[in-house]
């Protein structure tokens, strides 16, 4: 811990917003891993499978209620607009679906993209801090007496070292972070236009008195 202590002492004032930029960048991956893998996600392929049984059966209002069961998850909220509008013609299905689909996928790929935007600010940090080390090394040996030239390069090359590495070191967890949630995301998203097409399909074959089930 005085290692630490000491690593961060001298890397000078450019330690104290890279800091900052850690802390933020771990709050916000801690917030949307939250809401995107406890809020927002669902297994896909189970909850169709129960809204194929459901519709195939024509229990329109239990696939409903079914999908009132989770109601935060992505899916089952595009899925719920698409099934009210059953018993409507073709083009209020899919506007339905297509209404409720551009509410709910910007919530998925909020802020996310600030966890990029943190990494590359602490990386800019950092080399701001490397650049300010160097230029006070050598005013240290243009201008310093010789009995303190040695005490100030010391000083000075920690601050541009301590600063460049803090910056990756808060950097790389956020760029991480970011390619992690970003997977997750497009996971959900592209369960949302999968399904919600074959959803789509589902009741307009049942507007047509068939009974075709979905696409494995």
């Amino acid at each position: 811990m005085s290692e630490l202590k000491q690593f961060y002492v001298e890397g000078g004032i450019f330690m104290h917003p890279i800091a900052i930029a850690l802390i933020f960048g771990i709050g916000l991956t801690i917030e949307r891993f939250i809401f995107l893998f406890f809020k927002y996600n669902i297994n896909g392929a189970a909850f169709m499978a129960q809204i194929q049984k459901l519709v195939l059966a024509n229990n329109i209002d239990r696939a409903i209620k079914l999908c009132n069961a989770a109601p935060s998850a992505a899916l089952p909220k595009v899925v719920k607009a698409g099934l009210t509008r059953a018993n409507k013609g073709e083009v209020e299905i899919s506007n339905a679906i297509e209404e409720a689909s551009l509410e709910v996928i910007p919530k998925l790929q909020k802020r996310t993209n600030l966890l990029q935007a943190t990494a590359n600010v602490a990386t800019m940090l950092g080399l701001l801090g490397t650049i300010f080390g160097l230029i006070e090394a050598f005013k240290a040996l243009d201008k310093a007496s010789a009995d303190q030239k040695s005490k100030l390069l010391a000083q000075y090359i920690s601050i541009a070292l301590n600063t460049t590495a803090f910056g990756l070191v808060a950097a790389i967890p956020c760029l991480v972070a970011h390619a992690m949630l970003g997977a997750i995301t497009k996971k959900i998203i592209d369960e949302i236009d999968e399904y919600t097409t074959k959803l789509q399909n589902l009741l307009f074959n049942r507007a047509k008195g068939q009974s075709n089930p979905l696409d494995r």
